[in-house]
């Protein structure tokens, strides 16, 4: 029996890896390497194939969520903490005993408007979301299935209004009417 897909948000600053560069990237791919917090590691550790992943901008201006992807591949080691030429060597890490992990994620969308962090701490639904808590740093971190079904309706919503706008600023302004007579 399948599992249901379970619900992740997953953090990168956008001058390292953008959602724009997942898009470019070969089958809209990457690997997400490069974590080195253990309890982050542990997270990806339990990410199974058809996860949804919320992808966020952190340090970004405003830090925002951007749209989502989806995990294509479980948990393997993660090559560039073997690597002395990588900033994300680990000299500990070893091929017998790799300590970290990454997974392969795969583009599902970018959102129309980015979701900034100051609007969703307005959004009642999402008052227990991680990452809201204050202090939550986590790279890598579960997200509830309302929040992330939530978070997908409010990137509609925004889409929506954005669409207006454009169409609003694009119509040709209104022909002034002109007067009847009201003489027959």
């Amino acid at each position: 029996m399948a599992t249901k897909p379970s619900f992740w948000l997953m953090k990168s600053e956008p001058e390292s890896f953008s959602i724009q560069d997942l898009a470019r990237s070969p089958k809209k791919t990457t690997d997400w390497s490069g974590v080195r917090n253990y309890q982050a590691r542990n997270f990806m550790r339990d990410m199974t194939k058809g996860d949804r992943v919320l992808f966020y901008h952190s340090s970004a201006d405003p830090s925002a969520v951007v749209g989502t992807s989806v995990v294509v591949k479980e948990a393997y080691p993660d090559h560039t903490a073997l690597d002395p030429k990588d900033h994300h060597y680990d000299p500990k890490a070893t091929k017998e005993k790799p300590i970290w992990e990454m997974v392969d994620i795969k583009l599902d969308e970018i959102f129309p408007e980015p979701l900034p962090l100051g609007e969703l701490r307005k959004v009642k639904a999402l008052a227990d979301m991680e990452l809201l808590r204050k202090g939550s740093r986590l790279s890598v971190q579960p997200v509830r299935p309302r929040e992330f079904e939530v978070v997908v309706q409010l990137a509609g919503q925004a889409a929506g209004t954005a669409k207006r706008a454009a169409k609003k600023k694009a119509a040709p302004a209104a022909k002034p009417r002109k007067k009847r007579s009201s003489a027959r």
